[in-house]
Order: structure tokens, then C-alpha cells, then sequence
């Protein structure tokens, strides 16, 4: 280990002249780093994270030069969306400057353009801000060990945000890699908001993690949040989250024109064009001074309103989690939140975007979309003064982003299998793959398996003197063009018929347009006018009204540490000894609720049965989240028909679901045939839910990932319908013939453990066996019932809106 010859007094004087302080757990990283640690720095939002990592390299270039005196990168920083990228590269840049270095900074990601990627190609920059899938495109190119041999620092950005997907494997692989061509090479993650720190650590460095040369760095900063709810003039006896929260459209002006800027978050990208929508048509003053910010609009666009945060000339920008991370707008005084967040880390990384100074308080306003929300901003403000931060599940053996992997060692210049297992196991992801799995994996990518091997196209990879290479370029230009583990339905630009690109939107929604028809979309009334060679072409329309683009991708599920906070707040206002405003605020509507039925305390389980012309209907509220719930809703109804045969329609929200069928449901005898037991769980789930159609959906991504399906050419693109096809007929022929098949199999895993949440789904059940059943016969359905009752309706087709038949209904119920 490499003892520092710094003393940090260049950073000292940095700062000093910036009339700042260095905050102990900076200096803390800087001593780590010298002494050539690997580690994780967890510190709140806007405490100076940059500023400690990027010193960190500094100040071992100015004790080390002779290790840092040849050209070229010396420093990756690993970003996991692209509106970080330039604060970061603004933020590196300035100290070299003030240091009056000539070193270069660098980003890499898919909005850079052709001619700055050909000039890094030839030059790399001292230090590069990219993401992993463009990290992965230059491992692609030919002789990249000799780009990566000099490299010092390989840094993760908002690791937290990396750690529970495919994108946080792929940076593990990377990481395999670099770290086998540098051995001396330092890797450190930064995280702001993760509650399994010690577990992303190991998830970030693998077997390494478990040395003296590892460094946990947490900072002592207290950062103050404060948690101001938008409450409703009045409380609905039958909430419902259809309008998007816009009813409280009116409370939401007053707090923009009071700030002198505010980011209004939405959870979803529709949501997110309704609310910029309806803003103007409240307030047409809005127009020039209010923008709108989320990942399918055109990068030009993004960076413009970017740009303009930074420089203080925008009132408000609607946004979705495209501005949530790191990015340092210092004018941003006031944050809003519309609709429940379903996870306190989140809400608490969009409350930073506000006051993202050392010391300052984050300012953030709830705005709930329907009443019984309001118990979750009470949930909400109790998680964040507790101190409550949820983990991030990791991915293991995803053999998709493997075969991904060793295909891009391939395309590059080869692989030897046996150097590439060892790297390999060292990561967290793949630490139990064992030889008889890694010759799988070597087997389909060389032959495709025992299913696909009498196919041309999957024959790609050969071997050549012990080595695996592709020699067919035109396999290699397509995997290029594939890397990445991002997949959506298939996304088409929108451009004006003359003029420039506006975004880009699914195909599905535009086949269901014809022309002529008008839509919203980043910001704009378009008319649609036809498709030409993949893009959508449009013309400004002056129609107010048309149909807002939806993008696939479900609901945010609620985390089980919110749903915890929300079972205890719930339990307080029974009690009578809440204290929150949300809580007094939803009392009527609680007090409504005990008349028509009961409130569960914190010892019970709720299940509500009633008829209506539909027939009967038994709702249980577990207060899990909807991810748990249509496991549970599922279950039950398999256990229940092992009694007789039934046939139930479900339904199901983040506080409870609903089983519904023509014939009485027996729930008295279920639970005396304890079908709400763990044991056999995982087989009933299997049994009860439609595993395979559900595992053939997953597996979609999971064909396109590995490269068994092809996106198409840059404005060429297969159309989604084929590429589903396409998938479903490989999901199929494995199930068939090649039960092994390892894809196959992952694919069931990951319904089981992220689609399902099978463990949850457990700690559930568990706690309910524990609790006292009430079941309760109401005359009509309760304000509990109502909004999951209303989710079965959006599924109905029909000419009539769906707010007019939640309005008859309420009226129906009253």
C-alpha cells in the first residue's frame, strides 16, 4: 500500500480562496485515496461529493507526477444519467483551471455527437464522464487495453442508483476488466441515499471489498428536510387517483410565483406533459419562463432547459426523474412533489435538488393525487426524521448481461475463457457461477446452445487460437449498435415535417393515431401527419385538447420501509394520537371509513366482503404495495379454488386488492385452511399466477439484451410487434426443448424476485398470521375498497371517460 506524500494543502488553499471549508469527511477520501484504498463515500446531497473524489486524484497526481505524466485517460467517472454529466465536467474543469493544468475533460454518452466520439478515439481525455453502456462500447473497439493502461481512477456516481438494475452489472464487468489490466487501479462508488451501504460496497467491488484496502468514508452532515403537505380544501369520501393530482393545480401557482425557481417532479413522463399542460392553461403567464424536462425529449431541448435552470432565467420546470440526481441548479429554491414518491431515498433525493448547498435546508411541498395519500406524506416526513433509508436490491447471475459481455470482449480483439472466469468471479454479480454454467454461457454465444445451433446467426463467436473472436464485422457492427441493458418498446423520433427533432415517443402510441389527430407532447400541440423512415412527422396545431403519449414501464411499487411508516401512521389516527396535519386532515374520511366498516390497528388484517351487481367482492388490506398485493391476490385465489372451482377478476393497489367473482367466496373457511401460510409459497405462486406468460414478457428483455433479438438500424428500427414475436417464439422453443437453457431460467427468477417480490410477498404472509383476522360485511364499498375498485374500471373499455364512471359510482355508493 502507497503511503501519501501529500498534506492537502493545495485542496486547503482551494477551497480558502473560494471562501469554503473542506468538511472532514473530504479530507477523510483524500487520505484513503492516497494511500490507494478503495471505497464508498456516502454524504447528503450537495455536501461537496465531487469535490472530495475529484481532489482525491488531484492531489495524488501532485504527489505522484511521474505516474501521471503520460497522456491520455487517467480518470473514468461513471454517471448513471446524462444531465449529470456536464455539471460534473463543469465542476472538474474549474479546479484544473484554477490549478492552470492542461488536462482535459471528456463525456461520453449517447447525446455526444459523431465528431467529438471520433476525437476522444483519437485523444482520449484526461478524465472521461460517461455512462456504463458507452463504457462498454469503447471496451468494443479494437486495442482498448491500450486506451485503459494508464488509467488511475475508475469513480461511480449515485452508485445507489446503479446498484439494483442491470446497469450496476454491467459496471461490475467493467470494472473486472479494468481492474485485471491495472491492478493498482482505485474504485470508489459515491452514494447519497442507500440504507444497505456495506452490501453496495461489495456489490461495487467485489471479492476486493473484503480487504485493508477498502475505506467506508460517511459523512457527519445533518441534513435538514423540511416536508410541506398541499392539502385539499376538502377530503373526497371516495378518493381516487385518476386526475393526476391537477385538482390541486390551484394551491401549486401560488408556491411557484412566490419561489424564485421551482422543479415539479412527476413520477411518471405522461404526468409529467398533463401538469406542464394544465399549468399554462391556468397560468398563460407561465409561457417562456416555464419548461419541461424528462428523457424522451430531444437532447437539445434537455440541455437548453438545463442550462437555463443554471443561469436563473426559468420560473418552474415540470420534470421526472431525469433532474433527480446530483445535478447542482443553485437558483432552485422551492421542490414539488406530485403524487407519492413510493420510496423515502427517492423523495428525499428529489428534496436535495432543493437547498444543494453544505449546511442549507431542503425545502420540499407533497402534493398527494388522491386522499389517502395524505397518509403517505405523513409516512413520508416520519422516514426522513427517523432517518429511514431504503436498500437497493443487486442482480445476480444475470447471464443475459454475461453473454452480452463476452461478446463484446469478442468484437474487440478476443477473450481467453479461463483469464475471463477469474475476473469474472471476483464481481459480486457472478461470484456463484460455477464451470459447468460458465461453459453454458461459452457454449451460446459460440453455437447457441443445443437449441439454436444449426442457425448461421448464432454460430458469430469462434475461437482462434484459444481465443474467442467474431471475424464477421457485420455480427460486430449489429452487437455494437445493441450494447446496453436498457430496453423499452421501440422509440420513434418525432420531427416537425420541416424542422427540427422534438423528442422521441413509443410505437405503439403512434399506431394508434391517424392522421390528423392532435397531441401533446413536450409541451407542444402537434398534428400528427404521417410515419416516414421510423420517425413521426408532426405540424403545429392550435387545438388545446388531444391525447397525452404514455410510456410503458408500471407503477413505482411502494418500498416496504414506506409501507411500515404508513401501516404505524395509519394505526396513530385510530388511536386518536397522531399529530401530523395529514393525519387530522384524513380523519373525516377515516371516520367514514369506521362506519362503513373498521380501520385496522397495527395488530389486525382487514378483510372487507359486500355484494354489488358485479357479485361479490372480498378486499384485504395488507398495506404491502401493489406488487405484493397481486402476488398475495393471486395466491389466494389458487388456494381458493383448490376448495371449488371459481373464477375471479382481480384488482389491487399499494394499500390492499380486491377478489371479485359471481359465486360467494369462502373466505371464513380460508383462513381456517391456513391459505394464508408460507409454506409451499413459492410452488403456489407458480401454480397461481401466470409464471410462464409472466416469464415470457421478462424475457423479452432479457432476448434483446443477450442479442438473440436485433432493434434494428439506426432509422431502420424492427417494428415492436416483430420483436415481441420474435422473442416469444425463442421463450417457447427453450421451454420445449431446452428447459436448462440458463436465459430461460433467469427469467423465471426475476418474475419470482422482482416482479412478485417473493420475499416480501413472505415477510407479508408472515406478518399476517401473526395478526387478528376482521372481517367485516358493509352494505356498500368503503373508501378503502373504492380505489382499488376503480383500477378494474381504467382495464373496462368504453365510450364513456373514466372520471364520469367514477362519478356515478361515487354517487352510486354514497
Amino acid at each position: 500500500m502507497k503511503k501519501s506524500k501529500a498534506d492537502f494543502q493545495f485542496a486547503k488553499d482551494w477551497f480558502a480562496e473560494k471562501n469554503w471549508r473542506q468538511f472532514p469527511f473530504q479530507e477523510e477520501v483524500w487520505k484513503a485515496f492516497a494511500e490507494g484504498k478503495n471505497g464508498l463515500l456516502n454524504a447528503p446531497t450537495g455536501s461537496g461529493k465531487t469535490y472530495a473524489l475529484w481532489w482525491a486524484v488531484l492531489l495524488d497526481a501532485i504527489s505522484n507526477p511521474d505516474d501521471y505524466q503520460e497522456k491520455g485517460l487517467k480518470t473514468i467517472w461513471i454517471t448513471p444519467i446524462r444531465a449529470l454529466s456536464g455539471e460534473i465536467a463543469g465542476a472538474c474543469q474549474r479546479v484544473i483551471d484554477d490549478l492552470g493544468w492542461d488536462w482535459t475533460v471528456g463525456v461520453r454518452n449517447g447525446d455526444t455527437g459523431t465528431a467529438e466520439r471520433a476525437k476522444q478515439t483519437r485523444s482520449m481525455p484526461d478524465l472521461l464522464i460517461t455512462t456504463p453502456e458507452s463504457l462498454h462500447l469503447l471496451l468494443a473497439q479494437k486495442n482498448y487495453e491500450k486506451r485503459f493502461k494508464n488509467l488511475k481512477a475508475f469513480i461511480v456516481d449515485e452508485w445507489h442508483e446503479l446498484t439494483g438494475n442491470k446497469r450496476g452489472v454491467q459496471t461490475q464487468l467493467a470494472i473486472s476488466r479494468l481492474k485485471s489490466l491495472n491492478s493498482k487501479l482505485c474504485i470508489w462508488g459515491i452514494s447519497a441515499t442507500i440504507g444497505n451501504l456495506e452490501e453496495s460496497a461489495y456489490v461495487l467491488l467485489g471479492s476486493s471489498y473484503r480487504t485493508e484496502a477498502f475505506q467506508m468514508v460517511k459523512a457527519d452532515i445533518h441534513k435538514t428536510t423540511e416536508v410541506h403537505t398541499i392539502l385539499p380544501d376538502e377530503i373526497e369520501k371516495f378518493p381516487w387517483a385518476g386526475h393526476y393530482g391537477t385538482k390541486l393545480l390551484e394551491k401549486v401557482i401560488p408556491i411557484i410565483k412566490s419561489s424564485t425557481s421551482t422543479l415539479i417532479f412527476t413520477n411518471t413522463r405522461a404526468q409529467c406533459e398533463i401538469w406542464y399542460q394544465k399549468l399554462l392553461e391556468k397560468e398563460p403567464d407561465f409561457a417562456g419562463i416555464m419548461a419541461m424536462h424528462h428523457g424522451s425529449i430531444d437532447k437539445d431541448i434537455r440541455a437548453w432547459v438545463e442550462n437555463a435552470l443554471d443561469q436563473g432565467s426559468l420560473k418552474a420546470v415540470v420534470c421526472t426523474s431525469s433532474l433527480d440526481l446530483g445535478v447542482d441548479f443553485r437558483p432552485v429554491e422551492t421542490i414539488i412533489q406530485v403524487g407519492g414518491p413510493k420510496n423515502i431515498a427517492r423523495f428525499m433525493q428529489r428534496a436535495g435538488r432543493s437547498g444543494h448547498q453544505p449546511g442549507a435546508t431542503s425545502k420540499i411541498h407533497f402534493l398527494p393525487t388522491h386522499a389517502i395519500e395524505l397518509i403517505e406524506g405523513a409516512a413520508l416526513r416520519d422516514g426522513i426524521n427517523s432517518g429511514v433509508v431504503e436498500g437497493r436490491i443487486p442482480y445476480i447471475r444475470s447471464f443475459d448481461v454475461l453473454v452480452q459481455y463476452l461478446v463484446t470482449l469478442s468484437v474487440s480483439g478476443g477473450f481467453e475463457p479461463d483469464k475471463i472466469f477469474k475476473e469474472i468471479k471476483k464481481t459480486f454479480a457472478y461470484s456463484s457461477i460455477n464451470k459447468e454454467e460458465w461453459n453454458w454461457v461459452l457454449n451460446f454465444i459460440s453455437k447457441g446452445g443445443e437449441s439454436l445451433d444449426a442457425y448461421e446467426e448464432f454460430n458469430k463467436v469462434g475461437v482462434h487460437n484459444g481465443k474467442y473472436l467474431i471475424q464477421n464485422k457485420r455480427a460486430a457492427m449489429r452487437h455494437r449498435l445493441s450494447i446496453g441493458t436498457i430496453v423499452s418498446d421501440n422509440m420513434l423520433l418525432v420531427k416537425y415535417v420541416r424542422g427540427g427533432t422534438i423528442g422521441s415517443v413509443e410505437e405503439w402510441f403512434i399506431n394508434n393515431l391517424k392522421p390528423g389527430d392532435v397531441f401533446w407532447f413536450a409541451g407542444r400541440s402537434l398534428e400528427f401527419v404521417q410515419v416516414k423512415n421510423m420517425s413521426v412527422l408532426v405540424r403545429k396545431s392550435k387545438n388545446t385538447k388531444g391525447k397525452v403519449p404514455s410510456w410503458q414501464g408500471g407503477r413505482l411499487p411502494l418500498s416496504s420501509q414506506l409501507a411500515q411508516l404508513l401501516r404505524k401512521k395509519l394505526a396513530e389516527g385510530i388511536r386518536g394520537e397522531a399529530s401530523d396535519i395529514e393525519i387530522k386532515t384524513i380523519l373525516p374520511l377515516l371516520d367514514f371509513q369506521k362506519q362503513r366498516s373498521h380501520i385496522p390497528a397495527e395488530d389486525e388484517f382487514l378483510i372487507e366482503v359486500f355484494n354489488t351487481r358485479e357479485g361479490q367482492h372480498v378486499c384485504m388490506y395488507p398495506f404491502d404495495g401493489r406488487f405484493v398485493h397481486e402476488g398475495m391476490a393471486s395466491l389466494l385465489a389458487y388456494r381458493m379454488s383448490l376448495l371449488r372451482p371459481f373464477s375471479f377478476s382481480m384488482a389491487y393497489n399499494d394499500y390492499g386488492f380486491e377478489l371479485l367473482s359471481d359465486q360467494e367466496i369462502p373466505i371464513v373457511e380460508a383462513i381456517e385452511n391456513g391459505f394464508f401460510t408460507t409454506d409451499r409459497l413459492y410452488e403456489d405462486i407458480q401454480a397461481s399466477v401466470n409464471s410462464t406468460e409472466m416469464a415470457r414478457s421478462k424475457f423479452r428483455d432479457i432476448a434483446t439484451i443477450s442479442g438473440m433479438v436485433f432493434n434494428g438500424y439506426p432509422g431502420a428500427y424492427i417494428a415492436d410487434k416483430h420483436l415481441k414475436s420474435s422473442s416469444a417464439l425463442f421463450f417457447d422453443m427453450f421451454k420445449q426443448y431446452d428447459s436448462d437453457n440458463l436465459l430461460l431460467k433467469q427469467a423465471y427468477q426475476e418474475v419470482m424476485d422482482f416482479q412478485l417480490e417473493e420475499s416480501r410477498l413472505r415477510d407479508c404472509l408472515e406478518r399476517i398470521q401473526n395478526q387478528k383476522f376482521v372481517i367485516t360485511y358493509p352494505e356498500k364499498p368503503t373508501p378503502f375498497a373504492f380505489p382499488i375498485m376503480v383500477d378494474r374500471l381504467r382495464e373496462k373499455m368504453s365510450n364513456e371517460s373514466l372520471e364520469d364512471r367514477v362519478r356515478k359510482l361515487a354517487i352510486a355508493f354514497g
